[in-house]
C-alpha cells in the first residue's frame, strides 16, 4: 500500500502500453475509506513552442488532429524522446515541423494539460532570432505554417478558434513578457 495524497493505492495494473501512452488501473482507497479504482493514462512529456519574430509575428502549426477529428492550429508541439531535454526537444520539432531554427529560446513554464486523469506535463518556450529552411516533416504530419501577428493570435485564443492548452498558455504567457 502506498499513500498518494489522501488516496491509498492498495495495487496498480497497467492495461495498455505504447511508445506515447500508457494506461494503468489501481485499486485504491478512496480519500473517504472506501474502496474503488482509479484509472490514468500517461502521455509522453512533451513541450510545446511559439516562435515569434522581430515584427511580433508568431509561427504556428495547422493540422488535423486525429483525436480531435479537425484541423486545428496551435504552436509546435512534441514528445520527449528518451534521453532527450526539454530545450533539445523544442529546437528539435520547430526545425523539423516548421524549418524555424532558433538562436533564442525563453522558457515559459510547464503545463499539465489535463489533471484528474491524464498525466502529460507539456514544457513552454517562445523561440526567437529565427532563421527559415527546410522541414524534416514525419510521415503522419500534413503540417500547414501559419503566420499571424502575436494580438491576431491572442484573438484567436479568445474566441476559440486556438483551443490547445499549452499554446493558449503559452501565448497568453508571451503577451505577457512582452509587457514587462
Amino acid at each position: 500500500m502506498k499513500k498518494h495524497g489522501p488516496w491509498t493505492i492498495c495495487g496498480t495494473r497497467e492495461v495498455y502500453r505504447d511508445p506515447w501512452v500508457q494506461l494503468q488501473v489501481d485499486q485504491v482507497l478512496r480519500p473517504d475509506g472506501s474502496p474503488g479504482t482509479y484509472c490514468t493514462v500517461r502521455l509522453k512529456s512533451g513541450v510545446c513552442v511559439i516562435a515569434m519574430d522581430a515584427e511580433k509575428n508568431v509561427y504556428l502549426t495547422q493540422e488535423f488532429h486525429y483525436a480531435v477529428g479537425r484541423i486545428t492550429i496551435e504552436g509546435v508541439s512534441g514528445g520527449i524522446e528518451d534521453g532527450e531535454s526539454a530545450l533539445s526537444t523544442a529546437e528539435r520539432e520547430l526545425k523539423e515541423e516548421l524549418g524555424i531554427v532558433a538562436k533564442r529560446f525563453t522558457p515559459l513554464g510547464c503545463v499539465d494539460p489535463f489533471t484528474a486523469a491524464i498525466l502529460s506535463p507539456t514544457q513552454l518556450y517562445l523561440a526567437e532570432e529565427l532563421t527559415f529552411g527546410a522541414t524534416e516533416r514525419e510521415g503522419t504530419e500534413i503540417i500547414e505554417l501559419v503566420k499571424v501577428p502575436l494580438e491576431k493570435a491572442l484573438q484567436w485564443v479568445d474566441d476559440g478558434t486556438i483551443t490547445h492548452a499549452p499554446s493558449c498558455v503559452a501565448l497568453l504567457k508571451i503577451a505577457r513578457y512582452q509587457q514587462s
